[in-house]
C-alpha cells in the first residue's frame, strides 16, 4: 500500500464525513483502505444503513447506482466512471420491456448486476447470495423471467427445480474460468476444497465443492477446518481471502480471470474523487422510485 496516500485519504474522508465501500474484486490496496468491503448484498446493506453524507464506491458503476437508488439524500461517487460492467450492458430496459410483452402476468427477478434502468422493470433485485431465496418468494406457478445472467438463473433453476425464462446475458470474466483447469488444480492439489461462482457456467459449478457467492466464499472459508482451497472466481477475492485467514492457503483457478473494470480504482483515484468529489452517481428520480421498490423487496425477504 502507498503510505503516502492512506493519510490524505483518511483526512479528506474525516472533512467530508465520508464513508468507502470496496467490492471483494478490488485490488488490494483500494481493500485495505475501504471502511466496509463486501460482496453485492453487503454493499447494498451497508450503503442503506451508513449515516455518512458522502459514499465512495469503489466496484462498478451499477453498484453506485444501487447506493444512489438506496441514499438519494447522500452523495455517491464513482472514483472512476470507465469502471462499468459488461453483464449490465447485455440488457436495456427496452429489452426487458419487449420480454415482459412477449409474457404478460411474468414476474421479472433482476440480478443486482444491471441497469438503474432495469432495477426499474422489475419486480425484484437479487444479488448470487440471495437469489434462490428470492425466486422462491413468489408462487411456484408464477412465471419467472431471470435477467440478466443466464449462468446464475441456471444455478437457481438447479437449486430450486423451478423453470426460469433467461436472459443470454454472463460475466465475461467467470466465463473464462474452465472445468479442466480445476481438475488439474485436483490433481495439483488433492485435499484442496473448491468453490465456485454462481455466475460461472454450469461446468465450473458442477466441478466444485461449494458454489458461493463471494461473501458465502469467506464464510465457508472462515469454518471450514480445510487449510487449502481453490478458488473459481475473480483473482480479487484471493486478497481478502488470505487477509482474512491467514493459516490457510488459497489457489486461484485462472490467471486471467480478471475483470479490467473492478481493477480501475486505485489509491489515486480514490484521493481524487474526495478531492474534487468526483463523479457524482445520480438517478433521475422516476427510475430511482421504481428500482428502489424491486430493491426493497430483495431487502425484506428472510435469508434473503
Amino acid at each position: 500500500m502507498r503510505q503516502e496516500l492512506v493519510e490524505p485519504i483518511a483526512q479528506l474522508k474525516r472533512q467530508r464525513h465520508a464513508v468507502i465501500l470496496a467490492h471483494n474484486y478490488q485490488v488490494g490496496e483500494v481493500q485495505d483502505i475501504a471502511d466496509y468491503t463486501g460482496d453485492s448484498l453487503g454493499l447494498s446493506r451497508q450503503a442503506a444503513s451508513t449515516d455518512a453524507d458522502v459514499i465512495v464506491f469503489c466496484g462498478v458503476h451499477f453498484m453506485a447506482e444501487t447506493a444512489a437508488i438506496l441514499s438519494p439524500a447522500k452523495t455517491v461517487l464513482l472514483p472512476d466512471l470507465h469502471a462499468g460492467c459488461p453483464m449490465a450492458d447485455m440488457l436495456t430496459a427496452e429489452q426487458l420491456r419487449a420480454l415482459k410483452a412477449q409474457h404478460p402476468g411474468a414476474a421479472v427477478v433482476c440480478y443486482v448486476n444491471s441497469t438503474a434502468e432495469v432495477k426499474a422493470e422489475s419486480d425484484c433485485c437479487c444479488t448470487s447470495a440471495n437469489a434462490v431465496q428470492v425466486v422462491q418468494s413468489f408462487p411456484a406457478d408464477r412465471e419467472i423471467l431471470f435477467v440478466p445472467d443466464q449462468y446464475l438463473g441456471d444455478h437457481v433453476m438447479q437449486m430450486t427445480g423451478r423453470r426460469l425464462i433467461l436472459w443470454p446475458g454472463y460475466c465475461p470474466t467467470h466465463a473464462r474460468i474452465l472445468d479442466t483447469q480445476i481438475a488439474r488444480l485436483r490433481q495439483a492439489y488433492p485435499g484442496a476444497v473448491v468453490l465456485a461462482h454462481p455466475e460461472c457456467p454450469r461446468p465450473v459449478r458442477a466441478a466444485a465443492d461449494h458454489v458461493l457467492s463471494t461473501g458465502g466464499m469467506l464464510r465457508v472459508v472462515r469454518e471450514s477446518a480445510a487449510g487449502e482451497f481453490i478458488v473459481a472466481t475473480e483473482i480479487g477475492m484471493l486478497h481478502r481471502l488470505r487477509k482474512d485467514n491467514p493459516g490457510k492457503v488459497f489457489h486461484g483457478v485462472s490467471d486471467v480471470a480478471v475483470c479490467p473494470n473492478m481493477k480501475r480504482i486505485r489509491l489515486d483515484n480514490v484521493l481524487w474523487s474526495l478531492q474534487e468529489m468526483r463523479h457524482p452517481i445520480r438517478v433521475p428520480e422516476d427510475i430511482r422510485v421504481k428500482a428502489l421498490r424491486a430493491i426493497e423487496r430483495m431487502l425484506k425477504i428472510p435469508g434473503g
